[in-house]
């Protein structure tokens, strides 16, 4: 590489290592597969429904591989090439200033990664997942989604990408701070406005009809003190036939969305125990626990990118010899790498702990801890999970515990219930 420095020589190491690192995890995931059905299980796999999980995580563990093999290989061609360094010229000749000038670099990068993307969606969606019965999309509904995406993304990102570039061009070493202080607030906004204006871009939310399951529902949520505005059914099955719920909206416009296809997969008392998980994320404080995370992580990425837009070296490592806010955010990025992938290592081992807290909330406020573990099987065999992940691709992929890890969980806890009772 003629533009190699350390700053390269660093970069070039953490893509490699993440890489090599999600390899290595791959394959000893693929390794960890057993052929013996794990008898936790057994009331709702049958062996081929076992085999057919186990083809369907050999299948997408091998896209992976060839998708993360050939992102990298373009990302290292063009850098090879002088990529970034050509865009940036011809970023800067049509932008006419340095706001255009940065849009247009960063928008090209960013269409330019969707472009590349798209084919392995595409196969993703329409072959593999149709493959297993998952896919429910046509091509109408999947071109719809990526159009409101983009929109989306450049209404929301587009403003705050020009207000950072203004910020770092003209309000000196103060430039982080306010940075972060807008970026926090549209954070914030959105997460406010989601389940009102963003959710129904894509889905359509129906009130969950009068009958036995919202009087459940209903029913515990007065039982734990849960000011609940309404339940939802959400069209999940429009795009496919897994199945998910998800708590939404703050104040006194809280909300549950159930998909479709949960309610028509899953028992009154297992919908309720879902529904309880979803509760013990808001009661325990995860929800602003995470968002808490969030802006603080953020603010951390703008104190240090403060640091680095000032060092020559950064840029030089890409050929370009002119430092510039907008190449200095791509290329911080990227020097980021080896942080961002010990950080997602310790989130999702939070999240993992988080998942767990949701669900003893669930057992213990349901009394119904069957119910919970019934629901969770009947959601790993409907979703063809992994019943074997390896412990290093949990750690750099698994956001929930392993279905095995959760039901032994809760049988612990019936058996400590059971002790106490007796004593």
């Amino acid at each position: 590489m003629r533009h190699m420095n350390v700053y390269g020589a660093v970069i070039l190491a953490a893509l490699v290592l993440d890489w090599g690192l999600n390899l290595a995890a791959d394959l000893l995931n693929l390794r960890a597969l057993r052929p013996e059905l794990p008898r936790e299980a057994a009331d709702v796999y049958d062996a081929a429904a076992y085999r057919r999980s186990q083809l369907y995580t050999r299948t997408r563990t091998r896209f992976g591989l060839v998708t993360s093999t050939v992102d990298l290989a373009v990302f290292l061609a063009f850098w090879l090439a002088g990529g970034f360094a050509a865009l940036d010229g011809w970023s800067t000749r049509v932008g006419r200033g340095p706001i255009l000038t940065g849009l247009l670099f960063v928008g090209t990068l960013a269409v330019a990664r969707v472009a590349i993307g798209l084919p392995f969606r595409l196969y993703s969606t329409f072959v593999i997942e149709n493959r297993f019965g998952f896919n429910r999309a046509t091509p109408v509904t999947f071109v719809t989604d990526l159009l409101k995406g983009a929109l989306l993304a450049l209404a929301i990102g587009a403003p705050v990408l020009a207000a950072v570039l203004y910020l770092f061009q003209h309000a000196g070493p103060s430039a982080w701070l306010y940075s972060w202080m807008i970026t926090t607030l549209v954070m914030l906004v959105v997460q406010f406005v989601a389940p009102t204006w963003i959710i129904p871009l894509f889905n359509t939310f129906t009130a969950l009809p009068d009958g036995e399951l919202r009087q459940a529902i209903l029913a515990y949520a007065r039982n734990v003190a849960f000011p609940l505005s309404g339940v939802f059914v959400i069209d999940g099955s429009r795009r496919t036939t897994k199945a998910n719920a998800f708590f939404a909206g703050f104040g006194a416009h809280k909300r549950i969305a159930l998909f479709d296809t949960l309610v028509e997969q899953q028992t009154t008392p297992e919908l309720v125990a879902v529904v309880a998980h979803e509760v013990g994320h808001y009661k325990l404080r995860h929800i602003p626990k995470r968002l808490a995370l969030s802006i603080a992580h953020s603010g951390i990425l703008f104190a240090l990118l403060s640091v680095f837009l000032s060092r020559q070296g950064l840029f030089a490592a890409f050929g370009i010899d002119r430092p510039s806010v907008h190449a200095g955010l791509v290329f911080f990025g990227l020097l980021y790498t080896p942080v961002e992938l010990a950080l997602g290592i310790w989130l999702n081992a939070l999240s993992r702990r988080d998942e767990s807290a949701a669900d003893r909330f669930a057992a213990r406020t349901t009394a119904r801890p069957d119910s919970l573990a019934s629901a969770l099987k009947r959601l790993a065999s409907d979703q063809l999970a992994n019943l074997t992940p390896h412990p290093l691709y949990v750690a750099l992929n698994h956001s929930h515990p392993p279905l095995l890890t959760r039901l032994g969980a809760l049988r612990r806890m019936v058996a400590t219930t059971a002790a106490e009772a007796s004593r």
